[in-house]
């Protein structure tokens, strides 16, 4: 099998607002074969630096583009392109927006042997070790604790079993912060796992204080509380903390996912359509696995994402949890023609071959940018 083309489509709703939302903006990947097979990826990142790192021609060596590296390559030879990738892109790459678009690639790939070879991605990642994933709520707190009470009483009137919020008002004062989170919490109950994204609010001090705040609510998670540089501070934070500590999402390669754990992070979560792929995830599983590390994706943009999220979940013994991105963006929603639905707070793996998803030809025509 070689690759005859590829094809960096750029999808964007028409009001991209500056709010820490991945479902307004984003760079699908299609991966085409001389077997009619196509490859469906995403890249969650800046689409416009991101296409052209697809698009620039070739270079002097190591100065490639994404498509003149893998136009004529074998697609079925997964990890071998990766590090073609990472190699021929590495004078303007290693990391940054050449991995968040490697990313793209690489779960294209991944959809392309699962097609050959008529098996869904989660077998060919290791296997299934279920056929559903627990998901949880992702959203913005509320502007004031009323609101976010509400927002907590519609999840469990759909069903959910767990609950993020994160961002919005919080991280600007104490008070504020623990009336919000004491209001998610009445109404999730005891038995609801309830996480808190600090949205990198804090330094040291503050994040130890707070972590130490918030420990009565029970909280699963408090994620990146820090800057996502401030390692040191992590090493600290985790040592310290009473409260498990999350982060990774803008972490790429299994270098820095390893360097996190070292420094003792908790929670590890990659966003497989940024952090270099499934390729890149499956070795984060691995490490977590081998330092009794919890890892789960960070998953708020499409539908390809999610499905892409699904099928490493599964393929794990202790990946029973997914983030399931509740925004109504037509990109979330409506992009992925059979969008793994939400039922009873837990969410299907697709079973077809590769990611099993369908993407729907009317969104890609009415969000596409020419």
């Amino acid at each position: 099998m070689e690759i005859t083309a590829v094809e960096p489509v750029h999808l964007r709703v028409p009001i991209v607002d500056a709010i820490p939302d991945g479902t307004l903006d984003v760079l699908v990947v299609l991966i085409h074969t001389d077997e009619g097979i196509t490859g469906i990826g995403e890249v969650t990142s800046q689409s416009y630096v991101c296409k052209a790192c697809f698009d620039a021609p070739r270079s002097a060596a190591r100065r490639h583009g994404l498509t003149s590296i893998l136009l004529g390559e074998d697609p079925l030879d997964i990890e071998r392109l990766w590090q073609k990738m990472y190699y021929e892109t590495n004078r303007y790459g290693r990391r940054g927006a050449a991995i968040h678009a490697i990313s793209g690639a690489d779960i294209a790939l991944w959809d392309i042997v699962g097609k050959h070879q008529g098996r869904p991605v989660y077998e060919l990642l290791g296997g299934a070790h279920r056929t559903t994933v627990r998901a949880y709520a992702s959203v913005l707190f509320g502007d004031t604790p009323d609101d976010t009470a509400a927002l907590a009483r519609e999840f469990v009137d759909m069903g959910l079993t767990a609950a993020k919020f994160g961002w919005g008002p919080f991280g600007q004062d104490a008070d504020t912060d623990v009336a919000h989170v004491q209001a998610a919490r009445k109404v999730l109950g005891d038995t609801r796992e309830l996480m808190v994204d600090a949205g990198h609010a804090w330094q040291i001090e503050t994040a130890i204080e707070r972590a130490k705040l918030l420990a009565p609510f029970n909280i699963a998670w408090l994620e990146e509380p820090l800057s996502q540089d401030d390692r040191k501070g992590y090493a600290q934070l985790c040592r310290n903390s009473p409260v498990p500590i999350a982060a990774g999402e803008g972490d790429v390669t299994h270098w820095d996912f390893e360097d996190l754990i070292d420094r003792g992070l908790h929670v590890v979560q990659p966003d497989v359509a940024f952090c270099g792929g499934l390729t890149v995830c499956r070795r984060v599983s691995e490490m977590c696995q081998a330092n009794d590390r919890r890892a789960v994706p960070h998953c708020f943009s499409t539908g390809i994402n999610l499905a892409a999220s699904l099928h490493w979940m599964a393929s794990i013994p202790d990946g029973d949890l997914v983030e399931y991105c509740l925004r109504p963006s037509p990109l979330m929603r409506k992009l992925v023609k059979n969008l793994p639905p939400l039922i009873d707070g837990r969410v299907p793996v697709p079973d077809g071959p590769g990611l099993g998803i369908e993407l729907d030809e009317d969104v890609i025509e009415q969000f596409r940018v020419r």
